[in-house]
């Protein structure tokens, strides 16, 4: 079987399928991965073949060229409760989102390249991320079976189901789809129409842990999450038990990838300064900021993998990133968690309802709140309890290499 693997040029969404992947190419299919050319260096050291398509997508510069800054705030009260939003909101939102982040991602030059390779190719299955729909559009113009990847919640197909459900009770008028006009337009560049499964693929693949799943109606199949952060040596020190409790601090790579910065700074470090406790702190100084000025129980890297760190650790603080939360699961470490972009404050709020962690919105974030919810979690044995449940709960999933037959059984059926 060949399978070909599509992620727009977005370096942690794509660490979340190498492990499938890999699985797959261990069972004997042809397996390759196509993205936008700044993501392929990233696809090669994971072992696997790159397919660079078209032109890399121009995100970052829009966001930096983009005079209104409250886009994340609005964004967030959709994602929260989709359920609740007004019309004219929910219109904004999708309109605003497709526009300027989907369409930007899924420029059309990818699109199109990428359209040209499956047809050429002929890949029996596309499994493509959860935001990269370039990979749904590709298999439907080359007829090859496909699978949506996700590496968070499912937060789009949810907001599209809410809104349709309000698109049916609008007048005749208003009856507008942002989202479905952008993918009926890119299809019809291609002599293909549009349908629901480009949307929402022909199955979906989750790795959220069973208890963080979601219903939406759609054919899903589980999977165990294994933690990929790419290319790492193990640095000799993780190599020896802590001699105090460890917590490990980091902002993840993604915004650092597209801001040029960390959003925890090395000055908020000093809120745990009193602690009998060690602090390894993977974040980027801020311009005028050095190592040297984090306090003195804090060693602060430039990157360690979560892999190696989190399995020495007591708890982790981190903003919500999907690859952190995900890897604190797998190794039952308690959380706390800065939530603020995107499908944070939604993920957050389930590791907060499994007791696993706890999480401190933007507006109450002060110094004080932060270290005493840091010391909760060190000293109330509960925390730790939960996040090992929660760590069975996600281990009971299958492993990527026992979903494979199902995926052969499935892009055999939509042959």
């Amino acid at each position: 079987m060949r399978v070909l693997f599509v992620s727009h040029a977005e370096k942690t969404h794509y660490f979340s399928m190498v492990p499938l992947a890999w699985a797959l190419r261990a069972a004997g299919h042809e397996v390759r991965v196509a993205s936008q050319p700044e993501l392929a260096p990233a696809i090669v050291e994971s072992g696997l073949v790159a397919v660079p398509v078209g032109a890399d997508h121009k995100w970052k510069q829009m966001m930096e060229e983009k005079a209104d800054d409250s886009w994340t705030q609005r964004v967030g009260k959709v994602i929260a409760d989709s359920s609740n939003v007004e019309w004219a909101e929910f219109v904004d939102f999708l309109d605003e989102s497709t526009r300027d982040y989907l369409a930007v991602v899924n420029n059309d030059e990818f699109i199109d390249d990428l359209v040209a390779y499956a047809r050429e190719w002929r890949p029996d299955l596309i499994v493509w991320e959860q935001l990269s729909w370039a990979g749904a559009i590709a298999a439907r113009a080359s007829g090859a079976a496909h699978a949506r990847f996700l590496w968070g919640a499912d937060v789009m197909v949810r907001i599209h189901q809410d809104f349709r459900r309000q698109l049916a009770e609008q007048p005749p008028e208003a009856q507008s789809d942002p989202l479905v006009e952008w993918l009926t337009g890119a299809l019809s560049r291609h002599g293909c129409d549009f349908v629901e499964e480009v949307v929402t693929g022909q199955w979906t693949i989750d790795t959220a842990p069973p208890s963080h799943r979601r219903d939406y109606g759609l054919r899903t199949i589980g999977m165990r999450y294994v933690p990929y952060n790419g290319p790492a040596a193990l640095p000799d020190w993780l190599r020896e038990p802590p001699a105090l409790p460890r917590v490990a601090v980091t902002a993840g790579v993604s915004v650092r990838h597209y801001f040029g910065v960390d959003l925890i700074s090395l000055a908020a470090l000093h809120m745990f300064a009193d602690l009998e406790i060690e602090v390894i702190a993977t974040l980027l100084p801020a311009p005028g900021e050095s190592p040297a000025d984090a306090p003195a129980n804090a060693t602060v890297l430039d990157f360690v993998p979560m892999q190696g760190l989190l399995p020495t650790c007591s708890a982790v603080m981190h903003i919500g990133g999907a690859g952190v939360q995900s890897t604190a699961l797998h190794y039952g470490v308690p959380q706390l968690i800065l939530p603020g972009l995107w499908d944070t404050e939604l993920r957050a709020a389930q590791v907060v309802e499994s007791g696993a962690g706890l999480a401190i919105p933007p507006h109450e974030a002060s110094p004080e709140r932060i270290r005493g919810d840091l010391v909760r979690l060190l000293n109330e044995p509960g925390f730790a309890e939960a996040a090992e449940r929660l760590r069975l709960d996600a281990q009971s999933a299958p492993s990527p290499a026992a979903i494979v037959p199902d995926l052969e059984r499935l892009a055999a059926e939509h042959a």
